[in-house]
């Protein structure tokens, strides 16, 4: 019966599994569902909590991510509007992925894109409808030939180039742009007869989805990159010297006694010195000694100098 009454108790209680922490406190683990629904929903409430967060403390991405959907939305009704949609025909898609590749969260860098992209792509169809003609001037038979070997040699100089350090800082973006309008009115122009009008479609589309970043960037809550460098780095020097100024307890202080940060720096500072002042004699060390062996020095013994003082003091 005792026995029984044991083996009843440890069923309805379980076995409860625990974790050591860090701390020293110790943690009941939990086993996980069938299905692990609970796991999910648990990693789902905390991907919010932490989006919550931060649009809590940094609201100036949040307003980021409307300026975005406004710029789209405005894009947008150069479909929905017939009278926009018939000016600039069917590339008005083009607008909407300028839109989308273009805006940045800084005013800087959105202009900086959209000069790269409104630069590349003037520059790509200025030289593809100029190859175009000339392919077209030489004939039916040569025409293919002459396209691609245009692709080929642009392609390769524009790629090149983006591994230049000067250019690749700057102008990457621009020479990817290149490369693609360039490919795309190239070989599209071969079967293309309004080629010239082509171009200027999305040429306008382009210059129509860069001027909306610009204006919305700019007119609505704009972030310059100064100005949250000026902030970070006030908030850092803020966090440094609040831990200055904050008190510690070193292995070597008395209990009760608390020594700021302040006194530690300097012997921490002449510590780091000497150290270094130690590591460059061993290097000094070690390259006059390099000095010797090549010039060939011979070590003088003792018996040697005694023998040498003695017929210095005999002469």
């Amino acid at each position: 019966m005792e026995g029984n009454t044991n083996t009843n108790t440890n069923k309805e209680i379980g076995v409860e599994w625990r974790i050591n922490m860090g701390d020293g406190t110790s943690r009941v683990l939990e086993a996980e569902s069938r299905f692990g629904l609970q796991r999910f929903v648990s990693k789902v409430g905390g991907f919010f909590q932490r989006a919550w967060r931060l649009g809590v403390n940094e609201p100036k991405k949040s307003i980021h991510c409307v300026k975005v959907g406004l710029a789209l939305c405005l894009v947008s009704l150069f479909y929905y509007m017939r009278p926009l949609y018939d000016g600039v025909g069917g590339n008005a898609m083009w607008a909407v992925m300028t839109v989308v590749v273009v805006f940045e969260y800084t005013v800087g860098a959105t202009l900086c894109k959209c000069v790269n992209r409104a630069t590349g792509t003037f520059l790509a169809g200025a030289l593809g409808v100029g190859v175009h003609w000339v392919a077209s001037q030489s004939g039916e038979r040569f025409e293919p030939i002459i396209l691609q070997v245009s692709v080929f040699l642009l392609a390769t100089a524009a790629t090149f180039s983006r591994f230049i350090p000067s250019i690749k800082a700057r102008f990457d973006y621009g020479a990817m742009i290149f490369i693609l309008t360039f490919s795309l009115i190239s070989v599209s122009g071969y079967r293309v007869e309004k080629l010239f009008e082509m171009a200027h479609h999305r040429l306008s589309t382009i210059a129509i989805g860069t001027s909306i970043c610009i204006i919305t960037t700019i007119l609505f809550c704009p972030v310059w990159a100064g100005t949250e460098l000026h902030n970070l780095i006030r908030n850092n020097m803020d966090k440094l010297s609040d831990s200055l100024d904050g008190p510690i307890l070193p292995a070597e202080a008395k209990a009760g006694e608390a020594v700021t940060l302040v006194e530690v720096v300097p012997l921490v500072t002449v510590s780091s010195l000497l150290i270094e002042i130690a590591a460059r004699t061993e290097k000094l060390a070690g390259a006059v000694n390099g000095v010797a062996e090549k010039a060939e020095f011979e070590v003088e013994t003792a018996e040697e100098a005694k023998r040498g003082q003695s017929s210095k003091g005999g002469n």
